[in-house]
């Protein structure tokens, strides 16, 4: 059976390219968002800046929730929150002298959300959550690995996806989560991107620094595919399939040291946890891809000493 998630991850949603060459910064992009005139993946725009996940829930279960971050640093690296229950424009950051975003409205600042009531998604891809929030409702935001793209860029790696104008391809895998109050029974998500076998350890290498935005890969190889749980690495649960610079499956270069996937921990993790923990009341988040761009700069997650 097609669920509402599936079909949202497998039909592509217009793209607003024309608007991408003047989204130069975090605001740029959080501006447009809000005014629903960019509404497309943010992989590639803002140069610099951070993206973020995004999770939000019901008060109740925020303490829960700090610590399912605290107990899985890597898929869920927690970067702010919201500065009180019920706010939506202003957060407290978690990166030490990174004021994370000024002028802000979680609400409508991602180009795309979703939205959860008493664990089952009822919207997905929507553009606000504006009649969703209440004053009960604390954000957190998550770090996203769209954050060390930028090194990996100008080392002469750009991601696979951002050079083709493309999702970034996410997956369910058998990696459990350390269990935290009500969160519970759930695994990792991670994303992908593919590489020749002799520029893995200079990826290792450039992104092992980014922790705040889930650090260097978990995994690697063609073998990782089966370790990690994942059926085909051409059936993405979120994202875009990936495929070869020709346009061709990626699965055809199974084997090939052209072509090795290399996987991350993702955000999208806690929408998952979400889901598994069967919470009651609405939960929302970022829709896989569309990210919370925010004022902190790559270079404040390396430089910093994060807590």
């Amino acid at each position: 059976m097609t669920t509402l998630a599936d079909k949202f991850s497998t039909e592509p949603l217009p793209r607003s390219q024309t608007l991408a060459p003047v989204l130069l910064t975090a605001q740029d992009v959080r501006l447009a968002a809000r005014a629903q005139t960019f509404t497309s993946p943010t992989s590639g725009l803002a140069p610099g800046y951070l993206q973020a996940n995004l999770i939000i829930l019901p008060s109740r279960y925020a303490s829960d929730f700090r610590l399912l971050c605290a107990r899985n640093p890597v898929p869920c690296p927690l970067i702010a929150e919201s500065a009180s229950t019920g706010c939506f424009n202003a957060v407290k950051s978690y990166i030490p002298g990174s004021p994370v975003a000024s002028n802000l409205d979680i609400r409508c600042d991602a180009p795309r959300y979703m939205v959860y009531r008493d664990s089952q998604l009822v919207k997905a891809g929507c553009l606000d959550i504006i009649d969703e929030w209440s004053d009960d409702h604390v954000a957190f935001l998550i770090g996203c690995s769209f954050g060390f793209e930028s090194a990996l860029a100008a080392a002469g790696l750009p991601p696979r996806h951002t050079v083709m104008g493309k999702n970034v391809p996410m997956y369910r895998t058998n990696v459990p989560m350390c269990p935290a109050g009500v969160f519970s029974g759930s695994t990792y998500v991670v994303s992908m991107r593919p590489y020749k076998a002799c520029d893995i350890e200079k990826v290792r290498r450039i992104t092992r620094g980014y922790n705040a935005t889930h650090g260097e890969p978990i995994a690697w190889g063609w073998d990782a595919v089966a370790k990690l749980g994942i059926g085909s690495i051409d059936q993405v649960q979120w994202g875009d399939a990936p495929v070869t610079l020709d346009g061709r499956p990626l699965g055809e270069m199974s084997g090939s040291e052209e072509e090795l996937p290399v996987f991350w921990g993702c955000g999208v993790t806690p929408q998952e946890a979400v889901m598994r923990a069967n919470l009651e009341g609405i939960v929302m988040g970022h829709a896989p891809g569309y990210m919370l761009v925010i004022d902190s700069q790559d270079d404040d997650i390396v430089k910093a000493t994060y807590t």
